[in-house]
């Protein structure tokens, strides 16, 4: 019974916590479909004035907030598919050996845009059967959050091993789950994210197996030729990048990562 409680208590933490996380990424949504309401609200933040428990209750929410956006890395990164698109770029990356290019920063901002295409569709859900009706006053918290929590656990289920799963169900003290509905989100998360880091090792691995066999070559015939004294990578360079161009890599790429994703 103790259990039970805690199992529940957990669920309505990270319930409230995606609560919080997915208004803060619908309000841009809702001021976009409502231009005459668009405004700059000012607030304060005090304790010491507060003429009711209310005005308290409002100040810790405020809080709560921006503990959540302090946190929106983490949320990003551990429970969408922003991991898996990243390692498998990394690897491009490393397999072509063009170091500084392409930068950093590019290749994060396309994981974040495919990461949101990818997402959008858990987002809509959460935002539709969750936070619309809670801001509606049609359903209760308890209600909003589990109706939230619910696409993001399908998600991730969806992408995570059942070896994976089965490993933190194990290492939680406590009576094993009856159903995949027991499951804490605790368990999940971390399970769903070395899922998907074990597939994006996976698909670097693929991608880099074409690579090394033309290092390979080129490295043989400029031994054969004598030509031991010249870098390798001098000559591979081009190639690896003429060959990806000439094959569209980067649409290869992304349309694998893309039905990777979308089948699970």
């Amino acid at each position: 019974m103790r259990e039970t409680r805690s199992t529940s208590s957990k669920r309505k933490a990270a319930g409230t916590f995606l609560l919080l996380m997915l208004m803060f990424l619908c309000s841009p949504l809702a001021l976009a479909q409502d231009p005459g309401g668009i405004g700059l609200p000012s607030f304060s933040i005090g304790v010491e004035n507060a003429d009711s428990p209310d005005d308290f209750v409002v100040t810790l929410q405020i809080l709560m907030m921006l503990t959540v956006l302090s946190l929106a890395p983490s949320i990003l990164v551990m429970m969408t598919c922003f991991t898996r698109i990243i390692v498998v770029f990394h690897f491009v990356k490393q397999a072509l050996a063009t170091h500084s290019q392409p930068p950093p920063q590019v290749l994060v901002g396309l994981a974040l845009f495919l990461t949101l295409f990818v997402m959008t569709p858990v987002l809509d859900q959460a935002n539709s059967e969750g936070l619309q009706p809670y801001l509606r006053e049609e359903i209760t918290q308890q209600e909003a959050v589990d109706n939230i929590i619910k696409p993001f656990r399908e998600f991730m289920l969806k992408h995570t091993r059942e070896e994976d799963l089965a490993l933190f169900v194990k290492l939680q003290k406590g009576d094993a789950p009856t159903s995949i509905e027991d499951v804490s989100m605790l368990a999940i998360i971390p399970a769903f994210t070395i899922s998907e880091l074990r597939m994006g090792f996976q698909v670097g691995f693929v991608i880099f197996i074409p690579f090394l066999i033309i290092d390979m070559i080129i490295a043989s015939i400029l031994m054969s030729l004598g030509m031991m004294l010249l870098p390798p990578q001098l000559i591979s360079l081009p190639v690896k990048v003429l060959l990806f161009i000439l094959v569209d890599g980067w649409h290869l790429i992304v349309s694998s990562l893309m039905e990777s994703i979308a089948g699970g």
